[in-house]
């Protein structure tokens, strides 16, 4: 079985600001060890397929960080967007690229900011998602996750029908697609027992979405297709830049999961999470006897709750305080209420309309 895999690793990640920066966003950053998310998201893909089979889709201004992460992956594999387009767009540009050289095919596309654990789990679910695919030849197979809480910030995929096991993880017949619900759909839906997160992790055969996209998104196509067509022609520059721009902002999921002919979910095995803002470290880190989880060096009195980051060889010295987010990084510190997970990204955003870009 061929297999190609897309990484996505594009976005802004505007809610580790000020970490994440316009020339440094969140996939590049080391937050759950030493190595970057996007490090992590490929050393999970090892033995999955060869990396002259893996797609990088990042953003032009970010793919020669990305390659200085990647050093493994070719460097023209590693394909810098024009503009942004969403995940609809860059998956369709991967998996047709993949296609070029194996049109038969299996993609694995997984974004690159999230943290999975075990590993081997990953990686068997992966395997189990690659059986399905080429014995499903129309389907497309997205891993879905258990929900450990009714957590509002995730979209939902009902389940249907059990159709088979494949290496003792359940396969299932999609029933709907959920948006964010508020809390108390979100307990209904966890209650069921029927509902698992939407992980963004899918695997399919380039064909099969290649019919889908014909099917529900045939302009997207045509764009893709031409700007494939003149990959390895000096016209691929203006193509790419001019195509692209044209194409629908849209998701995958709004794109062509939720009105797919053929849409399976394989229960994951693994513990996930999107690392989506700041609170994310409470997850990933042990906190101290006050509660506070500290990436810094901090010297603290009557300090609790709190999360506090801070560069080397900075000090962040608190009194008096509580359920607070403290980042220190290069230019710009940063002070918010951490119980309030949108206050980062409208941070940011009343930045961008203050025209602050020497601290974005």
């Amino acid at each position: 079985m061929a297999v190609a895999v897309v990484l996505m690793a594009g976005g802004g990640g505007t809610r580790f600001w000020p970490r994440s920066r316009q020339a440094r966003p969140k996939q590049f950053l080391a937050l759950a060890g030493e190595q970057s998310l996007v490090q992590l998201a490929y050393a999970r893909l090892e033995g999955i397929t060869d990396p002259d089979q893996v797609w990088v889709i990042t953003s032009a201004a970010h793919r020669s960080l990305a390659s200085a992460h990647l050093p493994q992956i070719p460097g023209e594999q590693i394909v810098g967007e024009p503009c942004g387009r969403d995940t609809a767009a860059c998956l369709a540009l991967g998996t047709l690229l993949a296609a070029r050289r194996q049109p038969d095919t299996v993609v694995v596309a997984t974004p690159a900011d999230h943290i999975i654990e075990p590993v081997q789990q990953f990686r068997r679910a992966i395997q189990s998602a690659c059986q399905v695919a080429q014995e499903c030849p129309r389907a497309l197979i997205t891993l879905g996750i258990a929900p450990s809480s009714p957590a509002t910030g995730y979209g939902y995929i009902q389940r249907g029908e059990l159709l088979s096991r494949r290496l003792g993880l359940g396969v299932y017949r999609v029933r709907a697609f959920r948006e964010k619900p508020p809390l108390e759909l979100a307990r209904e839906y966890v209650a069921s027992g029927q509902y698992y997160w939407n992980s963004g992790i899918f695997v399919w055969q380039a064909q099969a979405l290649v019919a889908e996209l014909q099917r529900q998104q045939p302009a997207l196509l045509a764009g893709i297709s031409e700007i494939v067509r003149v990959w390895d022609t000096p016209a691929r520059a203006e193509v790419f830049g001019r195509v692209y721009a044209e194409l629908p902002r849209i998701s995958i999921d709004y794109a062509i999961m939720e009105g797919c002919q053929e849409c399976l979910v394989i229960e994951a095995p693994f513990v996930w999470d999107d690392v989506g803002s700041w609170k994310a470290l409470e997850r990933l880190h042990p906190q101290d006897a006050q509660g506070n989880t500290v990436l810094a060096t901090h010297c603290g009195l009557d300090t609790h709750d709190c999360i506090i980051v801070g560069e080397p060889g900075r000090l962040i010295a608190t009194s008096g305080i509580q359920h607070l987010l403290i980042v220190q990084d290069g230019n710009a510190t940063l002070v918010a209420d951490k119980r309030d997970e949108t206050a980062v990204k409208k941070l940011v955003e009343y930045l961008q309309s203050r025209r602050m870009d020497e601290y974005l």
